[in-house]
């Protein structure tokens, strides 16, 4: 306090300049114009996982599981829960809720490092304009699945290739165990859908080709549902997400209560939980374990910090932040048990080993388990079953993406927090920016385009990030004063965890991940299912991946520059005030 006075007192301008940042009591932050605010009690809870609990649950967490030692995996995901997963949730909803302001103005509380919520802004916005091409695909499947017979599971059509048969036919005829996965699907009809029909995929990303306007219009009807949903903000998302946040457990609870009726589903399950506790020893195991936090709870985005900025000054996020990562738990270990049900029957079926068949990302949702579902009576109806929860799975994590990237623009710009026809045309230009870019990924080579963003756009450098939110609030700002924030918060006290979390454990945890992930970095590749060997992606694309990663982490040092320099007073009274101006 002595500090802060001194620094006021030598700089009338200084004073001038900072009050008109932010403006702070003890009972949170005071505005000219007036918030949103949730209007239920646990309707923060429900946007928390809506946005967060998304298609990492279901598409990579299952098959980490498989990969690492199955129910030995569990072991190291709990312990990165307790390190990482619920302070960094934490620490970024409380933040927001402190300040009553989105990802960037929330950094008004240590406004030198400003940049870390500008950082985190760009992460998400490039996220947002890849993650919904992935809605994009699960609408085309969605309406391929309106017919008698899957268009996927069977030869003889204009997209297949003379060398097309079922793995039934290959594996009549072959040594199973001798067979690579590559070479059971390099003539699968799924496949051959996949990449023949749907992505019409090039050779490389130096052939970009044509728009596929019939995945284009899929793309343009995932915005539109998108921008309806947020444009009138969280007073109509809010009550959207009930229902998308929701009804995927009802469609992953149908799916299992069907596939676990099926022959093998018992032999996949076991699969997918059978402990290896050797596996504990390989550093790998531990590693996916913490990246796999950061996809699932979606920390380090800024939009954590937005969605905590609609919650009342004294609302209790501290119980929501307990029950989300019961909640983001249960999902992966439900959705594990949905998938390698379904994987388990399809290797009893077509006499194909899980391992050969067991697969993450894109190519388990839209290679591996429609071709499952394929095997499957009344399949039609078990497709549109789980690419309906695909899809209320991705639109409901974009509706918190596409939320907190407008709340960290519009805190600058009041007049789209009180004006309706500001604030709907801000979202339209957001949403039709986004389908720009996203309509290169819907090209001939927009794969490519697609596994570059997915590769680059955040992974490593959101480490970086967390990191400094961590470093920043508990060392900079100082976790004493954020423990006393908390508390006035809250009503109870929070110190243990702000210098034992925030000062010591997650920012170590964190940055032991960030070296390990450098350590084992390889240069971007791309397994295609009709190619027995990787596309390794030109110098020029692996350049570009780099200059978009770091543009973000970039933003840091040039915000903290700009900062310094358009702030009157000398170094030392500048640097005081900084950090001092909440105190």
């Amino acid at each position: 306090m002595e500090h802060s006075n001194k620094c006021f007192k030598s700089e009338d301008n200084l004073e001038n300049n900072l009050a008109s940042w932010s403006t702070i009591t003890q009972t949170g932050s005071q505005h000219t114009t007036k918030r949103d605010r949730w209007k239920g009690k646990i309707d923060f809870l429900i946007a928390c996982m809506g946005f967060s609990i998304g298609l990492g649950n279901v598409w990579r967490f299952p098959y980490l599981c498989y990969k690492n030692g199955g129910g030995a995996f569990l072991l190291p995901y709990f312990i990165s829960v307790i390190i990482a997963g619920v302070p960094l949730f934490l620490l970024e909803v409380a933040l927001g809720q402190f300040m009553s302001k989105g990802a960037i103005a929330a950094w008004d509380i240590c406004p030198l490092f400003r940049g870390i919520g500008c950082a985190s802004t760009l992460i998400n916005f490039l996220v947002n304009s890849y993650y919904t091409v992935i809605l994009g695909w699960a609408f085309h499947f969605i309406f391929a699945s309106f017919t008698i017979e899957l268009p996927w599971t069977t030869c003889g059509n204009p997209w297949n290739t003379e060398s097309c048969s079922s793995a039934e036919t290959r594996t009549n005829s072959s040594n199973v165990t001798q067979l690579s996965r590559q070479h059971l699907l390099a003539v699968d009809p799924a496949a051959e859908y996949w990449e023949n029909r749907v992505l019409r995929i090039s050779s490389g990303i130096d052939h970009l080709g044509t728009v596929q306007w019939d995945l284009a219009l899929c793309l343009l009807l995932a915005w539109i549902i998108i921008f309806l949903a947020i444009c009138r903000g969280i007073k109509t998302s809010g009550k959207v997400m009930y229902f998308t946040a929701t009804t995927p457990y009802l469609f992953m609870i149908t799916l299992l209560i069907r596939t676990a009726q099926l022959e093998g589903a018992s032999t996949g399950i076991s699969y997918y939980l059978k402990p290896d506790w050797k596996k504990l020893a390989d550093m790998t195991v531990w590693s996916d374990a913490g990246t796999q936090i950061f996809f699932s709870y979606a920390i380090g985005l800024g939009a954590l910090t937005a969605l905590g900025s609609y919650n009342r000054y004294h609302h209790n996020s501290v119980r929501d932040c307990l029950l989300f990562a019961g909640a983001n738990t249960f999902t992966s270990l439900l959705a594990g048990f949905v998938i390698f049900a379904t994987l388990g029957n399809m290797s009893y079926v077509s006499k194909v080993p899980i391992h050969l068949i067991a697969e993450s990302g894109p190519g388990l949702a839209f290679i591996i388990y429609p071709k499952a579902l394929g095997t499957m009576p009344g399949s039609p109806i078990w497709s549109f079953c789980f690419f309906t929860m695909i899809i209320l799975l991705g639109i409901d994590s974009m509706f918190g993406g596409v939320e907190g990237f407008i709340a960290a623009i519009s805190d600058y710009f009041p007049q789209m927090i009180s004006n309706t026809w500001y604030r709907v045309s801000f979202v339209a230009a957001t949403c039709i920016i986004s389908y720009a870019i996203g309509l290169f990924m819907v090209t001939n080579g927009g794969m490519y385009i697609f596994q570059l963003f997915d590769y680059y756009s955040g992974s490593r450098i959101i480490l970086l990030v967390t990191f400094m939110e961590c470093v920043v609030i508990g060392y900079v700002y100082g976790w004493k004063r954020f423990a006393d924030d908390m508390k006035s918060m809250y009503g109870f006290s929070l110190k243990w965890f702000c210098c034992f979390y925030l000062c010591i454990i997650t920012p170590l945890f964190t940055m032991v991940l960030f070296i390990f992930s450098v350590i084992v970095y390889e240069e971007l590749t791309y397994m295609r299912a009709v190619s027995p060997e990787p596309y390794h992606f030109p110098k020029w694309a692996v350049v570009l991946g780099w200059m978009m990663a770091s543009s973000s982490l970039f933003l840091i040092p040039v915000v903290m520059i700009v900062e310094l320099i358009r702030t009157p007073g000398s170094f030392i009274e500048v640097g005081i005030c900084f950090t001092s101006l909440l105190f």
